[in-house]
């Protein structure tokens, strides 16, 4: 595969190759004057001062996705969009504009003939011109700038599709448009199409182990087991199907228990992950027993927020773990500052109120506490900390019911083993 340098590349390669051509054909000679090959945007081919020389401009107007291999790879990343599973090339297509310039009277239709039969002659840019053209001699080498020197590392000529130059007519229409867009005086033109450009990333991958059975290989049949048909609607593997704190709350707190329900739960070595990709938190969690149907855990200390949680247990029978289904935890923050509290304003109607909270706030996270139904935001969090301190100008007096947010969530306010529903006491009393 080709590295992001091919772009540059293909432009230098196709210009090396028009230079050439235009060389051995002696179109200099031909023209009575010196015939240069420019790779340069077509307002600024022509100097300021208006001396038009002979020369082949090669412009790269458009670069778009190769639709045949845009779909080719499997997905590069997992289900959690976390792990990077494969590299797929990024595949281009890029649309040149061959433009000719001469001040002399059919001089630029002289030019743009010789082109365009060169690169008719030559549909495919083999493997052997494109290193000719991007390995420069080491006489020549230490002259050329950085630039054109890192091309010899694109890695074009190594890549499994050759470029292929196909001829791309545009409409009048087409080309009065480009011509316009690029602000410059039109020249006699032809399009083309180099196809394809494979680059690839070098990020690395997590590779995945070949299949050696499918399923148990009987030991005296010697036979795979295959697959296992049984009169079941349910999949005999572990599946999650219900997440929820048993306290009722709909977002569990550190300390608090977490059920879970499903089917095909029990086994041995039972255990919950519980992945947060913002904070590249992946933890795993014991269980505290249960059944097939139903288990339970407790919720560790971790930041709060959205976690994908999976369960991993080797069923009866089986020797290798199985992993469940994904469903969505929210774990939210709680002030754990013994409530109800009074505070006092200062002189000048400032009141401030300190509480500790758990799990420890992280840098990154917005934090705001609710005062009733006014709405206090804290200011940006720089360390993690336990402990947050909120300043209330011209507070109001009064008492008032107290909910810590943390991105989005909301501390427990609310009773639910109550019947009706009632406020806890987190109150705060302002004098």
């Amino acid at each position: 595969m080709s590295s992001a340098l091919a772009i540059a590349g293909v432009t230098a390669v196709l210009r090396d190759l028009l230079n050439d051509g235009l060389i051995n054909h002696n179109v200099s000679g031909l023209l009575g004057s010196t015939v240069t090959v420019s790779a340069l945007p077509p307002d600024r081919v022509v100097p300021a001062n208006g001396t038009e020389s002979t020369q082949l401009n090669l412009f790269l107007h458009q670069v778009t996705f190769n639709t045949g291999w845009r779909n080719h790879a499997l997905p590069s990343r997992d289900g959690s969009g976390t792990q990077r599973l494969s590299n797929p090339p990024l595949a281009l297509d890029l649309h040149y504009l061959l433009s000719a310039y001469s001040a002399e009277e059919l001089g630029s239709e002289i030019l743009l003939g010789y082109a365009m039969q060169l690169l008719h002659e030559v549909p495919v840019l083999d493997r052997k011109a494109i290193t000719t053209a991007l390995t420069p001699s080491p006489a020549v080498d230490t002259t050329l700038p950085p630039a054109l020197r890192a091309l010899a590392d694109c890695g074009l000529a190594d890549q499994v599709e050759q470029i292929k130059l196909v001829p791309d007519p545009l409409s009048s229409e087409e080309m009065s448009k480009l011509w316009t867009a690029v602000q410059s005086h039109y020249r006699p033109s032809a399009a083309y199409v180099a196809t394809v450009v494979l680059i690839e990333s070098t990020k690395p991958i997590r590779p995945t182990l070949p299949v050696l059975t499918r399923g148990p290989v009987d030991p005296v049949t010697h036979v795979e087991r295959g697959v296992v048909v049984q009169a079941d609607l349910l999949p005999p593997f572990p599946t999650i199907q219900t997440v929820a704190a048993t306290n009722g709350q709909p977002a569990a707190t550190v300390g608090t228990t977490v059920e879970i329900t499903g089917h095909h739960l029990d086994g041995t070595n039972p255990s919950v992950s519980l992945s947060n990709s913002r904070f590249e938190i992946n933890q795993v969690v014991p269980v505290t027993g249960g059944s097939s149907t139903k288990t339970s855990f407790t919720v560790p200390s971790v930041s709060a927020g959205l976690y994908q949680l999976a369960m991993q247990v080797t069923p009866p029978g089986e020797s290798t773990p199985r992993t469940s289904n994904t469903l969505a935890l929210v774990i939210g923050p709680e002030i754990t500052t013994a409530l109800p509290i009074m505070v006092a304003r200062d002189g000048s109607g400032v009141a401030t109120i300190v509480l500790s909270v758990q799990p420890q706030i992280h840098p990154g996270q917005s934090v705001s506490l609710l005062l009733g139904t006014q709405d206090v935001p804290h200011g940006a969090i720089t360390v993690a900390t336990g402990t947050l301190t909120f300043v209330l100008a011209a507070a109001p007096t009064g008492e008032f019911l107290l909910r810590l947010r943390v991105d989005g969530i909301d501390s427990p306010i609310i009773d639910r083993t109550a019947l009706p529903p009632a406020f806890y006491n987190y109150r705060v009393t302002i004098t």
